[in-house]
């Protein structure tokens, strides 16, 4: 995976130098040529909250260790906070924040002294910043504008951003080396480029993760900071050798794809590329989530042609290429890769074809299929909330989308319970819940599970959830709404214990039965009669997760199919049936 990630970092010819990192920035400070303050500038859309502001691509950036080095408090070169720019401490700092922001402040100017003797615009700026009387007016205008003590700042000077200018890049890279500790000097395998190299001491963190358990300030992918993670002797990152400039290229290529191609999925996020660059039209993890519904059938048709044009050859520079995808979340100071998954485009368009097509299922109403649900549509169907996803349940789903792998038992379980309390709820029937219910089934091995009803299918589970629905409607039609039907009252027994419940419901049905025009009753004893017949001697007893699963479906298919005969439309009972409708 590192050496992919460095491979990455060089296409997107990211900033992969030690030292450099791109940085978003909401403020600029102005000054003239000879350091007069002339007021604060916004550098994003200040109408948005989110706006992080303008990016530049390569900022002076020290490490942590680099920043603790030596005990001296320190801060970064032309791009901090507004606090350390402007010594500017927040309402109710402790005296000790205060001194501390105090001796970041002071260190950032001595910078810019430093700095000036390669870049000597920054003299003038230096000594306004250790103005008294231009920083009281740039807190009052930084207030003003109502930025906050934590945005980052830059400074501009003349109308250029000195950041932009490569003068200082190589006194910064001198400045640097005073701050690293002294290493080993050892020669070690890098694990990323496979080279002969120093190992880096320490690795540079990686951003992108707070939302998902990590830390604001970044979290360590590689990290020994502990002596139960160090062996053979080794100190800190030794343990993993990486040299300083594939680290640095490894946290670029971290950072832009979590930035620019991941989405969070629960507690945890999911970031992919291909090996070489693919249209976003045609990249086949964005259908399972970003279109819309309506959208999706468009989706799945086009995952059939790109998979066509493929296997004909019309697209020759797509067979060659690989994809890769990973699972990332971050568990304090840590990065955790959760998994990791790698292989050819084709098969990857074959996968999330027959995602699509093992979803597919009945509409509630029996005249076609459901639209192909988002892949979130498809975790939210398991639970309440959305929060109440686990990242590990939230990977393996992933995982089976892309490599056409089982779907998470636990995630069914959870799927069928849900499904039973809208079923006792008399609650619409979720297609999203149906569709996994479904595909656990089809990965399972069940040729026999199609999209719509299946009289034919040999398993008694799927023919009890068929009675049950039978039965439901077999007292709807004789006592109308009765509130708390067979269906409350039964549901939950039978999908579980069918031979404990049916038996009894067939008693029931006398009583219905009795209740209709003999011409409705016969109908009824006879679609009764020919599932009973399909069940065979006895119904089954305690039902496992897959028998509960075809109970389930055999009743919502069921249901499905009367509800569209009973609309006066012919239920549809294959796709072919319906492609030609």
């Amino acid at each position: 995976m590192l050496d992919l990630l460095v491979e990455y970092a060089r296409r997107e010819q990211l900033v992969t130098e030690p030292g450099f990192a791109p940085k978003d920035v909401r403020w600029a400070l102005d000054f003239d040529a000879n350091g007069q303050f002339l007021g604060v500038l916004p550098l994003g859309n200040r109408s948005d909250k989110r706006d992080p502001g303008r990016r530049f691509t390569k900022c002076p950036d020290l490490t942590q260790p680099e920043l603790t080095s030596g005990g001296q408090t320190k801060s970064h070169f032309l791009v901090d906070t507004c606090q350390v720019v402007a010594n500017w401490a927040k309402s109710g700092a402790s005296e000790k924040e205060i001194r501390d922001i105090e001796a970041k402040h002071g260190y950032f100017v001595r910078l810019l002294r430093d700095a000036s003797t390669v870049t000597p615009c920054l003299k003038p700026v230096a000594d306004s910043l250790a103005d008294d009387a231009v920083l009281a007016q740039i807190r009052a205008e930084l207030s003003g504008q109502k930025a906050s003590p934590t945005d980052k700042i830059t400074i501009r000077v003349d109308g250029a951003f000195p950041v932009e200018d490569s003068s200082w890049h190589a006194w910064w890279q001198t400045f640097r080396r005073t701050l690293a500790r002294q290493g080993t000097g050892s020669q070690m395998i890098c694990l990323a480029t496979g080279q002969t190299v120093e190992p880096a001491r320490t690795h540079p963190k990686i951003s992108g993760l707070s939302d998902v358990g990590g830390m604001g300030m970044g979290s360590s992918l590689i990290g020994y900071d502990k002596d139960a993670f160090q062996s053979f002797g080794l100190s800190q990152s030794e343990n993993g050798a990486v040299s300083e400039e594939a680290a640095a290229a490894y946290r670029a290529a971290l950072n832009h794809l979590l930035d620019r191609h991941s989405r969070r999925l629960a507690e945890a996020k999911v970031a992919h590329w291909f090996k070489d660059r693919v249209a976003a039209d045609e990249d086949p993890l964005e259908w399972l989530e970003s279109a819309e519904e309506t959208e999706k059938l468009t989706a799945q048709q086009r995952a059939r042609e790109l998979l066509e044009a493929i296997r004909t050859g019309q697209r020759p520079d797509l067979q060659q290429n690989h994809f890769y995808a990973l699972t990332i979340s971050g568990a304090a100071g840590r990065a955790m890769v959760r998994d990791w998954m790698e292989g050819q485009f084709e098969e990857l368009v074959r996968n999330i074809n027959g995602w699509f097509d093992d979803f597919s299922v009945v509409n509630r109403d029996g005249t076609g299929l459901a639209p192909p649900p988002k892949f979130m549509a498809v975790l939210g169907s398991t639970v309440r909330e959305l929060d109440d996803l686990a990242a590990p349940a939230v990977a393996a789903l992933w995982r089976s989308a892309l490599t056409a792998g089982p779907i998470p038992r636990q995630l069914v379980a959870q799927a069928l319970a849900r499904a039973r309390c809208d079923i006792l709820d008399d609650q619409a029937a979720n297609h999203a819940r149906f569709g996994l219910i479904k595909a656990f089934l089809v990965r399972e091995g069940d040729t026999d599970v199609k999209p719509y009803l299946n009289e034919d299918h040999p398993s008694p589970a799927y023919h009890c959830g068929r009675l049950m629905a039978e039965y439901a409607q077999l007292q709807h039609a004789a006592q109308g709404d009765v509130g708390a039907g067979v269906v409350q009252r039964f549901y939950a027994a039978a999908s579980a214990t069918p031979s404990l419940v049916l038996g009894r419901l067939a008693r029931l049905s006398q009583f219905h039965l009795n209740k209709l025009e003999p011409g409705r009753a016969r109908y009824f004893e006879t679609r009764i009669a020919d599932i009973w017949a399909r069940i065979g001697d006895r119904p089954p007893g305690a039902l496992k997760l897959e028998e509960q699963s075809l109970f389930a479906l055999g009743y919502y298919q069921q249901l499905a199919a009367d509800r569209a005969r009973k609309a006066g439309a012919a239920p549809v009972n294959s796709v072919e049936e319906e492609s030609n409708v």
